[in-house]
């Protein structure tokens, strides 16, 4: 990883931690329940999103030069409380990568994401609302064959709270299992987890949001992905988002290669912070 990605993780968690001392309201369990009872069933799960960009560590042409886009959806299919208090849902996201630039303009790379997973509201001893998380089965692919294929499932939790008035924490840990011979190193460029923070600035007009993740094995592997989300509207979840990925694993097919792209585009903003008043 490189010395400015390092020195900017440091510059985010000192101003996060600072901003984790001021006092917050939260809602309490029977807001949250009354919440989850009028939320739809149908909604967004990961942000979906339509960017296009260019290569910031090799020279520009037409052949690394891409367009990228995501679409995640979530669908809660119980509304009534199962064991601890949690809620069962399902999930798709596919992120696909567009060399559109190119004369015939393919796709280099679709992943295929559906899951199943419990969510959860934590309460503190006041019966307020401190975090959300959830636990779930995954499944990751590309949909190819052959010396292509790339494929792999997790078990995954997932915790996400508020460490401050305009700043928010989520931890993901995933413990993988049958993945194909294919790719039996992927654990070594994307790791056990990952790190995101963010934090709004400007009446929530804008955001800056820096996931970090480390690769299995005590190397530079591992990955950063930094997004500035300027509001297009207020209070829309509408946003022009400018992107830069630098690391290892944006893609399947390529999770052994280093990409640093820096790109820009539009964003419709899933948020499971909202019932926290992120």
């Amino acid at each position: 990883m490189q010395k400015n990605n390092k020195a900017l993780i440091i510059i985010v968690f000192l101003f996060s931690f600072t901003n984790s001392f001021t006092q917050t309201s939260r809602l309490t369990r029977t807001q949250i329940n009354d919440s989850i009872l009028k939320m739809p069933r149908f909604s967004g799960h990961k942000n979906t999103y339509f960017i296009t960009g260019i290569p910031t560590n090799t020279s520009i042409n037409k052949s690394n030069s891409d367009i990228k886009y995501q679409i995640s959806f979530k669908q809660l299919l119980t509304r009534n409380t199962l064991i601890w208090d949690t809620y069962l849902f399902f999930t798709y996201s596919q992120k696909s990568f567009w060399n559109v630039y190119r004369e015939s303009s393919p796709f280099a790379e679709i992943n295929f994401n559906p899951s199943i997973g419990l969510g959860k509201v934590f309460y503190n001893k006041k019966d307020e609302v401190v975090a959300i998380g959830s636990f779930g089965l995954e499944h990751e692919s590309n949909g190819r064959d052959s010396i292509f294929s790339r494929s792999w499932n997790n078990i995954h939790g997932v915790y996400n709270t508020k460490i401050g008035v305009n700043t928010a924490l989520g931890i993901r840990a995933y413990i993988p299992f049958l993945h194909k011979e294919s790719n039996p190193e992927l654990m070594n460029y994307i790791g056990f987890g990952e790190l995101t923070i963010t934090h709004k600035f400007l009446k929530d007009n804008v955001e800056f949001e820096l996931m970090v993740r480390k690769g299995a094995k005590w190397s530079s592997k591992g990955a950063t992905r930094s997004r500035l989300y300027l509001r297009t509207a207020k209070k829309s979840n509408q946003y022009i988002m400018i992107e830069w990925f630098n690391g290892y694993s944006e893609s399947l097919i390529n999770y052994r290669d280093h990409t640093s792209m820096l790109r820009i585009g539009y964003v419709i903003k899933s948020s499971p912070l909202k019932l926290l008043g992120f």
